[in-house]
């Protein structure tokens, strides 16, 4: 996603510093022009400026957060401890950090002090590199942040939205996670379609009423943020978190450690299942899906007890 975003808004800005922790990615950019491991075929835009090294970086106008949940902490915590400084943070990544169940937004704001932006929606880094057709929300309570960081990302390609709404657009990124979850083991199970997009739809009402509880704008679900990156994420076949579902539905669980995917998914489901718990939320579909995943109730049992719940 870092790569993509960089190539995406080069066209708008005059520099875009480009990190990554290994010196060999960083030295093929300078080289070739071109990040091998994930765009082969793509020369980058000469005015992105790979580094390894934070010091390397002068105080910027923007920050994008493009690293997974799980790194989101230590990677601003590092940041601030080598005193780089953006008028602006983006937060781009969708999770919540277990057992805190902190918001990604909430860990960039404790370790740097500064409230980030919230970007969300159906954006496969592989088509913004493209610069395919795309769309997705931008949500903070700064108008001016949001007025600049429109600026830098909207192309004739790119089509920003802008929302106050913070807690909602970041709750949409999580929740649609746990719901493509559920539609991939649906798909693993062979569940006909009349099922899974009733259950779809039931996944959507409850994002609804899960951002409401958390102080979120019911209407956020319905952007791009929300209805856009649910339905994409769910039934896509380039969607991680369909297949680690449909992997799960297939009764085949794979070792993540050795073969390095990181599904941020499942790294959501505990958080969302206690968040639910504590606002006193009876969700339907992150049950099933805690059921599976976490508990290792048999998929096509837990699909069973789901529908009835439905029924009723």
């Amino acid at each position: 996603m870092g790569t993509a975003i960089a190539q995406s808004i080069s066209t708008n800005v005059d520099e875009i510093y480009l990190y990554a922790r290994r010196r060999k990615v960083i030295d093929e950019i300078k080289r070739n022009r071109v990040n091998s491991e994930y765009y082969p075929a793509i020369k980058l835009s000469d005015k992105i400026i790979p580094i390894n090294n934070f010091s390397q970086m002068p105080n910027l106008d923007a920050i994008f957060f493009c690293v997974p949940s799980s790194s989101t902490r230590e990677v601003a915590r590092e940041l601030e401890g080598q005193n780089v400084y953006g008028d602006i943070i983006i937060s781009t990544a969708k999770g919540i950090e277990y057992p805190s169940l902190k918001r990604m937004s909430q860990i960039i704001s404790e370790e740097i002090e500064l409230s980030p932006v919230i970007f969300s929606g159906p954006t496969f880094a592989n088509e913004i590199v493209l610069n395919l057709p795309t769309a997705a929300t931008i949500a903070s309570k700064n108008a001016n942040d949001l007025k600049i960081l429109k600026n830098i990302l909207a192309t004739d390609n790119f089509i920003v939205d802008m929302c106050k709404d913070e807690v909602g657009t970041e709750m949409c990124g999580v929740i649609k996670n746990i719901n493509a979850i559920a539609y991939g083991i649906c798909e693993g199970m062979n569940v006909n379609e009349n099922a899974k997009f009733a259950m779809l739809t039931k996944g959507f009402n409850e994002t609804i009423e899960i951002v409401t509880k958390m102080g979120g704008c019911p209407e956020t679900v319905h952007k791009y943020c929300g209805f856009g990156d649910l339905i994409l994420t769910s039934t896509s076949n380039r969607s991680r978190n369909r297949t680690m579902g449909l992997l799960y539905g297939q009764k085949i669980i794979i070792d993540e450690k050795s073969t390095g995917v990181v599904f941020e998914g499942k790294k959501s489901i505990r958080a969302i299942n206690d968040i639910c718990e504590t606002l006193d939320i009876d969700n339907i579909i992150v049950e099933f899906v805690h059921n599976v995943v976490v508990l290792s109730e048999s998929p096509k049992m837990a699909f069973r007890r789901m529908w009835e719940k439905l029924r009723e």
